[in-house]
Order: C-alpha cells, then sequence, then structure tokens
C-alpha cells in the first residue's frame, strides 16, 4: 500500500504530533467533512511505524473530543502495515466550521491554513443549510447489493397508496425512476433504504427504573430503514402496557401510549437523523418514559411548536429518504409529523415532550402510573379465579391473561413489584397448573396461560 499526503489524507511519524493531527482533522473537515489520518507513516509516505501501549487508542480518542469542536466521534484503530504497527483514524462530520484548539483552519493541498472571520461566517451560513448532501453522493455499494424483495414490498405499498403507477420490473429500473442510482451504484439515500450494508444503527433497551443504570434487556438493531422501523415499532409495541375496554361489543385492546403516535415518532427519528453521525438512534424505555432519539439537530432558528402548530412549513434534512417514506405513505405530509404525535397523544391524554439537544432531537412519550390498584381496575379482579388465592397472586393472573408472553423483568416492572416477589407469586401459579413457561433461560423464556 502506497501512502501520500492529500487534501483528505493526513500523515504522521508518532502520536508525538498529536496537537498538529488533531488540527489537520478539523482543516480536512472543513473541507471534505471527511478523512484519514495515519500515525506511523512519515509525511514521505514511508512506513517507520507507532508504538501502542494500553492507552494509546484511548488518548488518541479523547485529545480529538477534547480539542475538536463541534464533538467528534473518530474511529481510531491499530493497524499492521508493512509488518509494522501504525495507528489509523478515520473521521466524517457535516457540523463545520470545525475549530481546533478554539481556531478553525481549511486543508489546501496537504497545508492547514488558518481561516479569516469572513471565512468562517460562510461556514456558518452552509452549515445553516439543513439539507443533507450525503444521500445524494454515490456510495461504494452496487445495484446486487440492494434487497429486491424490500424494492418489491415499497412498489406494492406505493401503489396501494396511490403514490405510484408503475409495477415492479427490475431493481434497477426502480431505483432510476427514484433518483437513487448512477449506473450500477446506489446512492447513499438508496444503500440505507434498501440495502442490510450500511452502518445504520438503532439500540433499543428497557431500564429498570427512570435512569440508565441497570439494563432488563437491550438489542441492537440493524438493516435497511423500513426494516428498522418494523423492528422498533414491535419492540415498543411489545414492551409496554395494554387494557381490555369491554364496555361495547368487541373487545378492544387499547396502548397505554398511542401506537400511531410511536411509529410517526420513529419514521420521523430516521427520516431526520444525521447519516453521518456514526452514533445510532436509540429507544429507551423506562419505567415512567419512553425516549426515542435521533441524532440530528433540530432545524436552526426554528422549535418544535412552530411545525406542532402547523405555522412552519418542511424542512426536508434528508428529501430523497423522505421522499421515499412518503410515497410507500410511512409520511402523510411533508412536516406533519410532529403535530400527528401531538394531537395522538393529546387525544389520549398522554403526556409528550420534543427536545432539541446538542447533539440530535429526542421525543419522550410519558407513561401513565399504572400500578397494583390500576391492574384491579383494567383487568376485573377474581375473574375466573379461585376465591382462595391471594390477592397479588390473582392480580398477576390476570395481567398474564391481558398480557400473554412477556418476561419476567417485564412483568415486574409494569406491575411495580420487586423480582422476588413476582417469582413467589409465579411459582404458585405455576404449581397450581394455572400458567406455563415456555423457551428457555439461554433464548429468553416467557409466560402465558394454560389452556
Amino acid at each position: 500500500m502506497k501512502f501520500k499526503e492529500t487534501e483528505t489524507v493526513e500523515l504522521k511519524t508518532s502520536t508525538s504530533e498529536l496537537k498538529e493531527a488533531v488540527i489537520s482533522i478539523s482543516a480536512i473537515l472543513n473541507k471534505h467533512g471527511k478523512g484519514k489520518l495515519y500515525f506511523g507513516v512519515n509525511d514521505h509516505g514511508l512506513v517507520i511505524g507507532q508504538s501502542i501501549g494500553k492507552n494509546t487508542l484511548r488518548d488518541v480518542t479523547e485529545a480529538i473530543s477534547a480539542h475538536i469542536e463541534p464533538k467528534l466521534f473518530p474511529r481510531v484503530t491499530a493497524r499492521t502495515f508493512q509488518k509494522k504497527p501504525c495507528i489509523l483514524v478515520e473521521f466524517e462530520g457535516s457540523d463545520s466550521p470545525y475549530f481546533a484548539y478554539g481556531r478553525a483552519y481549511m486543508r489546501v493541498a496537504d497545508e492547514n491554513r488558518q481561516l479569516s472571520v469572513k471565512e468562517i461566517e460562510k461556514l456558518l451560513i452552509n452549515r445553516n443549510d439543513y439539507r443533507s448532501k450525503w444521500e445524494a453522493e454515490i456510495s461504494g455499494t452496487g445495484i446486487k447489493e440492494a434487497s429486491v424483495p424490500a424494492i418489491r414490498r415499497f412498489v406494492k405499498r406505493a401503489n396501494d397508496a396511490g403514490r405510484m403507477n408503475s409495477r415492479y420490473d427490475n431493481a434497477k429500473n426502480v431505483l432510476n425512476k427514484l433518483g437513487l442510482i448512477k449506473g450500477n451504484k446506489l446512492f447513499n439515500a438508496a444503500r440505507v433504504l434498501f440495502s442490510s450494508h450500511n452502518e445504520v444503527e438503532v439500540q433499543a433497551a428497557i431500564f429498570a427504573g427512570t435512569e440508565k443504570i441497570t439494563f432488563l434487556d437491550i438489542q441492537n438493531f440493524r438493516g435497511n430503514l423500513f426494516d428498522l422501523i418494523g423492528k422498533s415499532e414491535s419492540y415498543c409495541r411489545e414492551h409496554i402496557n395494554w387494557r381490555a375496554d369491554l364496555s361495547g361489543s368487541r373487545r378492544v385492546e387499547i396502548p397505554e401510549i398511542p401506537v400511531r403516535a410511536i411509529r410517526e415518532a420513529i419514521v420521523n427519528s430516521l427520516c431526520h437523523r444525521d447519516f453521518v453521525n456514526p452514533k445510532g438512534n436509540e429507544v429507551a424505555i423506562f419505567k415512567d418514559r419512553i425516549e426515542i432519539y435521533n441524532p440530528g439537530r433540530f432545524p436552526e432558528d426554528h422549535t418544535p411548536q412552530e411545525f406542532i402548530t402547523g405555522k412552519e412549513r418542511s424542512i426536508l434534512r434528508n428529501p430523497l429518504v423522505a421522499n421515499v417514506f412518503f410515497m410507500a405513505s410511512d409520511i402523510e405530509r411533508w412536516g406533519s409529523g410532529l403535530k400527528r404525535i401531538h394531537e395522538a397523544c393529546q387525544e389520549a391524554k398522554v403526556k409528550v415532550t420534543f427536545e432539541n439537544l446538542k447533539t440530535g432531537f429526542l421525543v419522550t412519550f410519558y407513561r401513565p402510573e399504572i400500578g397494583i390498584r390500576e391492574i384491579k381496575k383494567i383487568g376485573g379482579l377474581g375473574e375466573g379465579v379461585s376465591e382462595g388465592v391471594s390477592e397479588g397472586v390473582n392480580l398477576l393472573l390476570v395481567y398474564i391473561r391481558k398480557n400473554p408472553g412477556q418476561r419476567a423483568p417485564h412483568i415486574s416492572q409494569a406491575l411495580k413489584v420487586p423480582q422476588k416477589t413476582l417469582e413467589r407469586w409465579l411459582r404458585k401459579l405455576k404449581e397450581e397448573r394455572k400458567i406455563k413457561y415456555k423457551g428457555s433461560a439461554k433464548t429468553g423464556g416467557y409466560w402465558e396461560l394454560r389452556k
């Protein structure tokens, strides 16, 4: 492998030049938005090697995080070139201007030039252009990596919604009509929409309390954007509380938080995320709330309230992705997502908040208090249950009847009872052959009623 310094590649003999390396990273980001830096290769391209100790990689990462603003999340790895140890730093960012040690630089050829005030102002104006250029760039993924089943499903949904008037013939033609391909290479938007060979991830987790301390469950979902929407929505459906309304002629299952609002928040979080940011989307289920986080800042000089009231028009970060979601009817009208979430929660009397964070955007649904008293009201205590069974065991049996297929930690969280107490109740019902355990400890077992 030959090494040469360019506008996107920087070579450093060792980490003794760490300060200069940080400046080079910021300069490359301000010019190109991404690049690579090697420690252990001199500026003539000769591999001389780099001593790598126990904390070397961490020290490099911390130096970049501490001295570049806005914050950067580089990938720092140990590599071997010509049988010599080196360090590779890979970085991307779309929040220019980036400042290193309080100053802004621009890459010119293989040099780093400090920017003037006017040049910094120009970069700020460009940054305030909310629209991402990333999605329209050609990826390294070929047409063969696109999922034909995913494209077929999209075409069917788009036709069913009346937003497309052509049937599936082949993947290339469909992507061509959508403006998502050049030659045989997918645009970045097509790669995340229809290929599983991408870096987009949703981390989903359940916490025992109201803070990110004790996990009851954690999952990392990967796949194309349509897969991620389905997996994230199913995860929320499975781990929220439901009640049965028996007042009418038919039994109606009602979720504690409107599912359509949860789905809307998930779709919005993926549609408007910053795909250059390696941090993934998050779905966090707490005892008192559900948080859906998107690593993409809200449009500059705007507030969520402007979109909830309908006073502001749609501002799209990823218009190509948004257009495909619209055609598949995953979004109804551009710019109306927050309003629909707000109205659905208002109708269900569920509190919802929207927060514009420094690192992204957060939607929080607050869960109603459902404890033992509420379970009594919902379940109809004693309904088909022997009078000799204790009140707590009665409540547990009613809960399992209303919510089959849940694991013990989730039941403990919903009923707000200690795990050990719940285990005693489960053991009693199992001995009375009223419930049964399916699955295994390895795969994750769950409880349901015996027929």
